[in-house]
């Protein structure tokens, strides 16, 4: 890879450019990944940023952790018995049991995917 520069003034800037023009969504998973490497792991951070990885790393991590969630939600109500008999039944417990389900699968979705 050869560097080029460009005279502006008195000084001589490097000629910089992205790879990837690619315009990724990040989402609320990729925003903690990426707070996570900022505080945590400032040297990968910074590499990935510059080498350009770092979008496209974001972007995989958020939809992991939503692949993630959407399997272990239901696996884990499966496995509890909360069913759409107990939502026709009691509303309030069933919506209290799926907020304990969701709470638990994004800790452990949190510690396998973003905090790794």
């Amino acid at each position: 890879m050869e560097l080029t520069y460009t005279k502006v003034g008195d000084y001589y800037l490097p000629d910089l450019a992205l790879d990837d023009d690619t315009k990724y969504e990040i989402g609320i998973y990729g925003r903690m990944r990426q707070r996570f490497l900022e505080e945590h792991h400032p040297g990968v951070y910074n590499r990935m940023l510059l080498f350009g990885e770092l979008w496209k790393h974001l972007a995989e991590i958020d939809a992991a952790c939503h692949e993630r969630m959407g399997f272990l939600i239901p696996a884990m109500a499966k496995q509890e018995g909360v069913t759409e008999a107990l939502k026709a039944t009691d509303q309030m417990e069933w919506v209290g049991h799926m907020n304990n389900i969701r709470n638990r699968a994004e800790e452990i979705v949190l510690h396998e995917l973003v905090y790794a």
